[in-house]
């Protein structure tokens, strides 16, 4: 799995969890909208970076196939992650259950 593949699936299981997760999902779901994305943002930029200081500080990833380069090179690829994994998030939020709201 390449260091791009490895960012959209973080993506994708970040927004799962938050959705299937009971107790994640209780407290995720009367957020609003902007506080959502700006947890997952969050989130996202912390997998990134923690995958890109991993590559730094020389621990090799068995999940991620080829080197995640510890330079200006590798810095864009973090911000193109960074992007995937948010476009993938995004888009499984949208198709994803939501949460049921009880009427009184």
């Amino acid at each position: 799995m390449t260091a791009t593949e490895l960012s959209a699936l973080a993506g994708v299981a970040l927004s799962l969890l938050f959705t299937y997760t009971p107790g994640l999902r209780t407290k995720f779901e009367p957020l609003s909208a902007e506080r959502k994305s700006l947890i997952m943002l969050v989130l996202i930029v912390i997998v990134a970076v923690s995958v890109y200081s991993a590559s730094c500080a020389g621990l090799s990833l068995p999940f991620v196939t080829g080197e995640v380069a510890c330079d200006l090179v590798g810095a864009r690829g973090l911000i193109s992650n960074v992007l995937y994994a948010l476009v993938t998030n995004q888009a499984t939020f949208l198709i994803s259950p939501k949460a049921e709201t009880k009427s009184t």
